[in-house]
């Protein structure tokens, strides 16, 4: 088997081409990738659900707009909960709670109270399930050009408008990509 360079806390996102509606126009934060497969979460598919409905202790942690985000097609009834610690919480000095996942982005334990991260969060988002993908699944599916890979900022996860995450990520890259945040929701109709 072939070394695996992780793209762990890297973004994926969707190409026009990508048939699959469960990402269309997915912008999917990758939270673990390595030899034996790939898990992160959808970062702009808000559903109508309030966090205070399943996770009433975090609502008010949550960021703007205050709903669970559905994470991806797999295990829609489990929560995850990822957040951006300010400053990245070096070293020791990282909340109980918080478990690092790439730079100040990290994986947040929902069965602890949330006081003990309450004053070190600078953001939160509860995904309902996730996306994951097999051994080599999604190198298979970067080498058919499915998906792009570019670095994620910490904002995308409290994007205040999920909506426009998709052209926002396109656009802010210095090549070609840029181009693609242009790219017609409908092709056929241009």
């Amino acid at each position: 088997m072939t070394e695996v360079s992780s793209l762990t806390g890297r973004l994926l996102v969707a190409t026009p081409a990508l048939a699959d509606p469960n990402f269309d126009r997915a912008v999917v934060l990758l939270l673990d990738h390595d030899e034996e497969g790939s898990l992160g979460v959808v970062l702009n598919r808000p559903t109508p659900v309030d966090v205070g409905d399943i996770l009433e202790g975090w609502a008010d942690l949550a960021g703007e707009p205050g709903v669970v985000f559905q994470g991806g097609p797999v295990s829609l009834d489990s929560a995850l909960g990822v957040a951006v610690i300010p400053g990245g919480a070096a070293g020791d000095r990282a909340p109980l709670g918080w478990r690092r996942v790439h730079g100040a982005i990290g994986l947040v334990d929902l069965e602890a109270p949330p006081e003990l991260l309450a004053s070190a969060l600078g953001s939160l988002r509860i995904f309902a399930g996730y996306a994951g993908w097999g051994p080599g699944q999604l190198e298979d599916e970067l080498v058919e050009g499915a998906w792009y890979v570019v670095e994620s900022e910490p904002g995308d996860v409290s994007s205040p408008a999920p909506e426009r995450l998709w052209r926002e990520v396109l656009r802010r890259q210095r090549n070609e990509l840029a181009m693609v945040a242009t790219y017609p929701d409908d092709p056929s109709l241009n």
